[in-house]
């Protein structure tokens, strides 16, 4: 692969005082080094593919390196359709589909119809016992779920150098609370009951994704920006997308754990079954899926710990994510809250990689308090109805979060049609 110096990052809002602000954070996060020093130095490894298929899902596989391997059969409709100008169409066409039940939409192009029947179908290792099963691991710990996936997995994107110069300078940095609505969408749609049944919604926002996906990997390489900052020919391959598998499913385990919550065998089980089909979903080869908790934590800490440093672009991003509560209050209370609580789940590093300010008393409430708050919530759980409450004061949680995001509107995946406007080629 081809390495190139990082580009300049400028604020895209046009603002001096903020593009003031990102430069004082990306100067503090690199430290004595120069930012430039360690954004080199946090580039992904280049260590030999060394994970085990055996220990996949598909158990064998061809032994290729899933970082020079995409998606052979959403990268090329896509490209077409983007280059023929069907996109806008496409995207009318897949607007009203939002339950899994409801047939493929009419109106599509032959061959993007032919990519969503095939995309659609669930793997026929599929476990539909297994997935009701881990709806009821979400009910009980929805909070936690919806914390971790916010707090850590949300934040940490930002810590992922190759997924912070994606989203920066793909059309989802031009307007970063939308593009959180719609991942948001995933993390809410994986949790909801029959997530993969006819009245769930897992598929089409799945497969949506996919498409997104590979409009990407055909754009990216179209920006100059990016092309100046990155250190790979083509975005989001197999091995970034699991890179990203792990910093919600496995990193939010790993968490749980930590927290020595005690979870049930079969939940436990169910619950990476649900993130496992998922994974599918997205189109990853079931080579590179893991089969157990035990084989999902040993790939994350080859594909993801290694990988995680800063980046300009990635801490521009964690500004954005800490203001993302000023409509509510100006920032003056979320603000802090949601660094506090980052800087309890993410640690110090990476937080302080990104930037995130220190606020020393909120930050010691948080460390103190939180595990005596999980101690409590978890004795309450054999109590009858307790696990009902809390899911309707987590839905309640959820329901608020997305309705802040895109307040009055449905959330919906649509494929982009260009990179962010505000880094013209």
């Amino acid at each position: 692969m081809r390495r190139k110096p990082p580009a300049t990052v400028r604020d895209s809002t046009g603002s001096d005082d903020m593009a003031e602000l990102s430069r004082r954070k990306l100067l503090r996060a690199s430290g004595a080094l120069g930012a430039f020093g360690v954004v080199a130095a946090a580039t992904p490894a280049k260590a030999a593919w060394t994970w085990a298929s055996t220990g996949s899902i598909a158990g064998t596989g061809t032994g290729r390196d899933p970082r020079y391997v995409w998606d052979d059969l959403a990268d090329p409709v896509l490209a077409s359709l983007l280059d023929r100008g069907g996109v806008p169409a496409v995207n009318d066409a897949l607007r009203p589909w939002a339950t899994n039940g409801q047939a493929t939409p009419s109106g599509l192009p032959t061959d993007v119809r032919s990519l969503v029947e095939q995309a659609r179908r669930l793997p026929a290792w599929a476990d539909m016992g297994k997935l009701d099963l881990a709806f009821r691991f979400t009910q009980k710990r929805g909070l936690y779920l919806g914390v971790l996936y916010g707090m850590n997995s949300g934040m940490m994107s930002a810590a992922i150098p190759r997924e912070a110069r994606a989203v920066y300078y793909s059309q989802g940095g031009a307007d970063l609370r939308d593009r959180i609505a719609k991942t948001a969408k995933l993390g809410y749609d994986i949790g909801e009951k029959d997530a993969y049944r006819p009245t769930g919604q897992m598929i089409p926002t799945c497969v949506k994704t996919r498409l997104t996906h590979a409009a990407v990997r055909h754009l990216l390489p179209q920006s100059p920006h990016w092309v100046a900052s990155a250190d790979e020919d083509i975005p989001i391959s197999q091995f970034d997308i699991m890179v990203t598998w792990h910093s919600l499913a496995s990193s939010v385990w790993q968490k749980l754990m930590e927290w020595e919550i005690r979870i049930p065998r079969d939940e436990a089980e169910a619950y990476l079954h649900l993130w496992q089909v998922t994974a599918h979903m997205l189109g990853v080869l079931d080579e590179y899926i893991p089969a157990t908790w035990d084989e999902a934590l040993a790939q994350r800490e080859q594909v993801l710990v290694p990988l995680l440093g800063p980046t300009p672009e990635g801490v521009k991003l964690a500004e954005m994510l800490v203001r993302l509560g000023e409509r509510i209050d100006g920032t003056l209370i979320t603000r802090p809250a949601f660094e506090s609580v980052t800087r309890y789940m993410l640690g110090d590093q990476v937080t302080d990689w990104l930037g995130i300010d220190r606020n020393p008393v909120l930050d010691a409430a948080v460390r103190t308090a939180w595990i005596p708050f999980v101690r409590f919530r978890e004795a309450g759980l054999p109590l009858a109805l307790a696990p009902q409450i809390y899911w309707m004061f987590d839905e309640l949680l959820r329901k608020f979060a997305l309705f802040y995001l895109e307040p009055g509107q449905k959330i919906n995946i649509e494929i982009p049609t260009a990179n962010n406007p505000n880094y013209p080629s």
